[in-house]
């Protein structure tokens, strides 16, 4: 299968699905990944694996509608079968999203439905939580309100600031996004209404616990 990879930083993500291609736990391609930012360190780490990369800067268009546009024109000639988003900080309009639909993934650092949007770690301090956590999720036109697939969690420690907590729910994010690309890849996983089905089966509305 051709995947797409759309960035907008430093690819951390990206690299987790390139090593999953290359040990087998991922059978597909990684045809292209594009950034809106020609300094996202992303891009090196896929140019020096070999793959084609593109940069689109948002500021070069008009509006919205005009960059994912922009977008599905630079991936058609790569006949990607499933976009994932690691880390692309743009919001998809239905120019991109009725393109996609059902093969569009994304990961979001909060065990959602709770703390949609940005600043997700702060947000789980603040509210004393003790727990956080990551989720794969089909992307929809709600803001990180898809249907999600999986989720990892991390117990918030007392002496837990952003910058702690973040690094280790990234590390949870590299064991749970190549397995959830992966049931895709391999048939398992597709979207059906607004419901993501594994094996035919419902996904429960907060995710399959990867814990479990």
């Amino acid at each position: 299968m051709n995947i797409a990879v759309l960035i907008s930083g430093n690819g951390s993500n990206l690299q987790g699905l390139m090593d999953a291609c290359n040990s087998g736990q991922l059978a597909a391609n990684i045809v292209m990944v594009i950034s809106n930012r020609d300094d996202a360190y992303g891009l090196e780490r896929a140019a020096q694996a070999g793959i084609a990369t593109a940069t689109l800067k948002h500021q070069d268009f008009a509006s919205r509608e005009d960059f994912d546009a922009a977008l599905v024109a630079a991936l058609q000639p790569a006949a990607v079968e499933l976009v994932v988003l690691a880390g692309f900080m743009r919001i998809l309009t239905p120019v991109f999203l009725d393109r996609y639909r059902g093969r569009l993934l994304n990961i979001h650092p909060s065990l959602l439905p709770l703390y949609p949007g940005l600043h997700t770690h702060a947000r789980a301090l603040d509210a004393g939580d003790a727990e956080a956590g990551s989720t794969v999720h089909f992307v929809t036109p709600e803001l990180d309100g898809g249907p999600p697939v999986l989720q990892a969690r991390v117990p918030v420690m007392p002496e837990d600031d952003e910058t702690s907590l973040a690094a280790r729910v990234l590390a949870c994010e590299h064991s749970i996004y190549p397995l959830a690309v992966s049931w895709f890849v391999q048939g398992r996983l597709r979207l059906v209404g607004n419901q993501a089905l594994l094996d035919e089966q419902v996904v429960p509305a907060s995710g399959i616990d990867f814990s479990g």
